[in-house]
């Protein structure tokens, strides 16, 4: 992955320097406004990272000890880490061998009378079925987390992958489609819970740095519950305005390079290319190959030789649960997750990837079919 980054990213960090509220102001409110409307939310909370989304998100909740949360093993480990941040257990449940997300049937064989809430990640920027998710977690009474943080720009039912989320966790790194450096987003449709997330990301104060300083009064501010410092910048702020004015196009650009690996990678037996679901369309924030056994070449081998002949390719999503951060846990069968983990690559995809650069990576992948 290589973000795209330009002179409009580079001048609007500047402008942001020279105007002399570096910290978070004005052009982090207006960021997250814009984002909301971008993703179909009623309210943008700005934070420091995804993962800092998720741990507020749970806090909002009210997820503490003794709560089960129930998680993809098959993430980046943050999901889970962040069950930890609020003393709860994460679960870990299977996915879909198709799409790499949770389903319904996933989570409800782990699903126990302690179970408060569900984290269901957006893999690879491949929307989960939001529709079977959201009716389900409301009728077990759970809340449901939706880490989208690879799915700006991906859809679900003709709709932003976030829209009518209760509550969603979004990165800005610079792996994701559009990048703040580091930076993160909650959205959420409750006006109160936006209200509560803006104190919990500065230190529980009543009242803004901003709103303090824009008062011709002095302003004696209270600091309502024990809260975190999550804040985002606004010189970062100011480089998400522009990236997210590029979304569109790169989600367009991602698409079509896709489309055409996927043409490419057709006649190779025993490699799977991930796609679109049926009810919906991904970004393609990662493009991941599954290989069966009659491909003949192990994952391993395969990066291996990607790797000698200029390819720079990576492992596919990690497992958490075989992580030594999670030795202590002991799941239920993960059958799937465990295939996908190792036996999956990413290839490489963005914006500056050429035909000549395509035929190259597959070229290697259909030498290494025929060994």
């Amino acid at each position: 992955m290589i973000p795209m980054l330009g002179e409009e990213e580079a001048l609007a960090a500047a402008e942001a320097v020279r105007s002399g509220w570096v910290a978070q102001g004005p052009r982090v409110k207006q960021f997250e406004a814009e984002f909301a409307a971008t993703v179909g939310a009623g309210h943008g909370v700005a934070v420091s990272s995804c993962t800092t989304a998720l741990h507020l998100a749970l806090v909002v909740l009210g997820i503490g000890p003794g709560d089960e949360v129930v998680v993809p093993s098959l993430s980046f480990i943050a999901t889970a880490n962040a069950v930890r941040y609020v003393g709860a257990t994460p679960v870990f449940a299977d996915v879909d061998l198709a799409t790499g997300n949770l389903t319904v049937e996933t989570i409800d064989a782990v699903r126990t009378p302690r179970t408060r809430a569900v984290i269901a990640v957006h893999q690879g920027g491949v929307p989960f079925d939001t529709a079977a998710l959201r009716k389900a977690a409301d009728g077990w009474g759970v809340g449901l987390v939706e880490d989208a943080a690879c799915a700006a720009g991906s859809t679900a039912y003709g709709q932003p992958a976030g829209a009518g989320a209760a509550i969603a966790a979004w990165s800005f790194h610079p792996r994701k489609l559009i990048t703040t450096g580091e930076g993160g987003m909650v959205t959420v449709d409750d006006a109160d819970w936006a209200t509560r997330l803006r104190r919990l990301r500065e230190h529980g104060m009543n009242v803004s740095a901003a709103d303090r300083h824009a008062s011709t009064q002095p302003v004696l501010e209270a600091y309502l519950e024990t809260a975190y410092n999550y804040r985002m910048t606004d010189i970062q702020a100011a480089v998400g305005l522009v990236q997210l004015g590029r979304l569109a196009g790169l989600v367009a650009q991602r698409r079509a390079l896709a489309a055409r690996y996927q043409e490419l990678l057709a006649g190779i037996d025993g490699l799977v290319p991930v796609r679109d679901p049926a009810y919906g369309q991904t970004n393609y924030q990662s493009f991941w190959v599954l290989l069966n056994p009659s491909f003949g070449t192990g994952r391993d081998e395969a990066l291996a030789e990607l790797a000698a002949q200029g390819v720079s390719a990576r492992r596919g999503i990690m497992a958490a649960h075989l992580e030594p951060a999670y030795a202590d846990v002991t799941p239920g069968p993960l059958p799937v997750t465990e295939r996908i983990t190792r036996d999956s690559l990413i290839l490489p995809l963005h914006h500056a990837l050429t035909a000549d650069d395509q035929d190259h990576i597959v070229g290697v992948l259909r030498d290494l079919a025929r060994r």
